[in-house]
């Protein structure tokens, strides 16, 4: 039995510029961190050759080609595993719509799983870019890079998607002062709203042709980020938050509404200096810079919204257990 865990992830700024449509001509790059809620999941060999799945939904199938679950038969014809299998996954935040990238994370620890299941070790480089192939590529999902890279790999990254389709991961180093003082003063909330991803990214992806400017822009914010991170200087977060948010709303007619206008609204009312949407939009979790000297008042303001208590975590997919 295998056991995997592999963390959900904040954008901070560059979310967008990691469709090939766009870093194919112009520099793609994101800031992202992985944070302590996870999704795992648990591989086991069957005595028969049945295929057993547990998820939302189970299915007993005698043949991966049944299968309904898209990444989860995906994933076993990539690696070759035919039959005699239990998978089960589990989250610790309802998987989709989150918009803290689960369908890229729940790729990448299966594709853990599944090649420690077959006895085979794998890099972090390898696990990203095949799931990269199996949404992508065989699934045709309208999606980028950013996720399946971060949960691969963890901890806080600028990652750069490269005109030759190659990526790039650079750690921030920052010390765990440092991480505790910017996790301090960055606050999510839920939306309530949870929606499908693929519909918000799918009319994005549509529109990167007419939007090269402002993905531009967002790209640019990364490169300011990764300045103020090494000089220690964490406030500007918050500024660099609402210029992607005004430019990523401008992406897709969907990726805010009126519920999570209002949201921003009253939390840059009250402390926050800056919001976006954790993911692709239209719901999920909103992330909030909020200095600590407005944080009292700043949650008292946004208690109607359920908050997310998490930190960071350093480590990206992992094996708990693997016992033959």
């Amino acid at each position: 039995m295998v056991v995997s865990q592999t963390p959900l992830r904040l954008s901070f700024v560059g979310g967008g510029t990691d469709f090939a449509s766009f870093y194919g001509a112009h520099k793609g790059q994101v800031i992202s961190a992985t944070i302590d809620k996870y999704i795992y999941v648990i591989v086991k060999k069957r005595f028969d050759d049945l295929i057993v799945l547990h998820y939302t939904e189970n299915e007993i199938v005698e043949n991966v080609a049944d299968i309904k679950h898209d990444i989860i038969k995906a994933a076993l014809q990539h690696v070759g595993i035919q039959k005699g299998i239990e998978i089960i996954t589990l989250a610790d935040i309802t998987a989709k719509g989150s918009g803290l990238g689960s369908s890229s994370v729940l790729t990448v620890g299966l594709l853990n799983a599944l090649y420690h299941f077959k006895g085979m070790q794998v890099s972090s480089e390898q696990i990203a870019n095949e799931a990269c192939i199996i949404e992508i590529d065989m699934l045709k999902k309208p999606i980028g890079k950013q996720d399946q890279y971060i949960a691969a790999y963890g901890g806080i990254k600028k990652i750069e998607f490269n005109a030759d389709h190659s990526v790039t991961v650079t750690d921030l180093s920052l010390s765990d002062t440092d991480k505790n003082k910017l996790q301090a003063s960055i606050i999510l909330h839920n939306t309530s709203v949870m929606r499908k991803a693929e519909s918000v990214l799918e009319e994005q992806s549509n529109n990167i042709a007419h939007k090269i400017e402002e993905l531009k822009t967002i790209a640019g914010l990364v490169n300011e980020l990764e300045t103020a991170f090494n000089n220690k200087q964490f406030e500007v977060l918050g500024n660099l938050l609402a210029i992607n948010w005004e430019n990523k709303k401008k992406l897709a007619s969907t990726v805010s509404n009126p519920h999570i206008n209002e949201m921003v609204a009253v939390a840059l009312a009250n402390g926050a200096t800056g919001c976006k949407i954790a993911g692709a939009g239209g719901g999920g979790f909103l992330m909030s810079y909020v200095p600590l000297q407005q944080q009292e008042n700043f949650r008292t303001a946004m208690s109607a919204y359920k908050e997310l208590t998490y930190t960071f975590d350093p480590a990206g997919s992992r094996i708990l257990l693997n016992v033959k």
